[in-house]
């Protein structure tokens, strides 16, 4: 998989091709997908996107639906491609996992709200908030959804302290979800190759 700094039709695999690759280069994937996982407390799950997990996503959406046709694969390419950093930012797909639905569903009617609760504070600087669910609002007056889709806009100063060394913590002020975690070093200097 080729990474060009833009996903576009040209760039992508065919759907034989990408079989082939996939079969050897699936298990990097994963492994790259778990380095930019960050965990907050029991129940969020915060999948920090970047470019390789993006074209994984579009190629395994390609290859489950076997499609072929450019219309197709620019709608998947819509789709997914705006979950790309874009360099003074980071992207992530944020997931509340309960395992029993009775308290998901009660624990989601508590959580209204808590996807623009959420946060990254780089060392020295003030708190980013997150700006969720761009493409659609995902939730109603009854609860949130269990996946959102966030981005945390950050400062030139910011970016290049993070490139610098500067440790983030990953955060939450949610009333009924309040927590924050320091983002693991092998972590963070994954996310930092997403800043410019």
């Amino acid at each position: 998989m080729q990474l060009t700094g833009k996903i576009t039709p040209e760039t992508l695999m065919s759907l034989e091709a990408y079989t082939k690759w996939r079969k050897v280069h699936k298990p990097e994937v994963i492994a790259h997908r778990k380095l930019r996982s960050v965990q907050l407390g029991e129940h969020i799950n915060m999948q920090f996107e970047s470019e390789t997990t993006i074209r994984y996503q579009i190629q395994e959406m390609l290859r489950i639906e076997k499609v072929f046709e450019e219309e197709g694969i620019l709608q998947e390419i819509e789709a997914y491609a705006p979950l790309v950093p874009d360099g003074s930012n980071w992207k992530a797909t944020m997931m509340i996992e309960y395992v029993d639905i009775n308290e998901r569903k009660r624990e989601l009617a508590k959580l209204i709200g808590v996807e623009d609760r959420m946060f990254v504070e780089v060392e020295g600087h003030g708190r980013v908030y997150a700006i969720a669910d761009e493409d659609l609002d995902r939730e109603t007056e009854e609860k949130t959804s269990a996946v959102h889709f966030v981005r945390f806009e950050l400062t030139q100063p910011m970016c290049a302290a993070v490139k610098a060394g500067a440790g983030v913590k990953l955060g939450c002020d949610h009333t009924h979800y309040p927590s924050h975690i320091e983002i693991a070093a092998d972590t963070l200097a994954s996310l930092a190759g997403d800043l410019k």
